[in-house]
């Protein structure tokens, strides 16, 4: 799996495949791992729900930056720390992995 990543908040990479930004998921890892993340139920109302592939990122920024749900960036479109925070519960309930 190659995760790309960008320097410095949206500049270009600073090599190839390496940058600042690793949580970013390039299309060829988002093809192979969408078919993995547990179906969403359909709704009625409410806000739109945010990416399934925005708030992985969003979750992999947290994991390696080894930060709090909330100190993780707003600015970058991942959601709320609570939407995250639930999409990443999910996630791994439905991999079988509980702790």
């Amino acid at each position: 799996m190659v995760l790309v990543g960008r320097g410095r908040w949206g500049d270009s990479a600073t090599r190839e495949g390496v940058g600042t930004r690793p949580w970013i998921v390039d299309d060829g890892s988002w093809a192979l791992i969408e078919p993995l993340l547990p179906p969403w139920l359909e709704r009625s109302s409410g806000p739109r729900p945010v990416s399934d592939r925005l708030c992985l990122q969003g979750i992999l920024c947290v994991l390696y930056n080894d930060m709090a749900w909330q100190l993780r960036p707003v600015g970058l479109g991942f959601g709320s720390e609570q939407t995250c925070w639930r999409r990443q519960r999910s996630m791994t309930c439905a991999a079988g992995i509980h702790g």
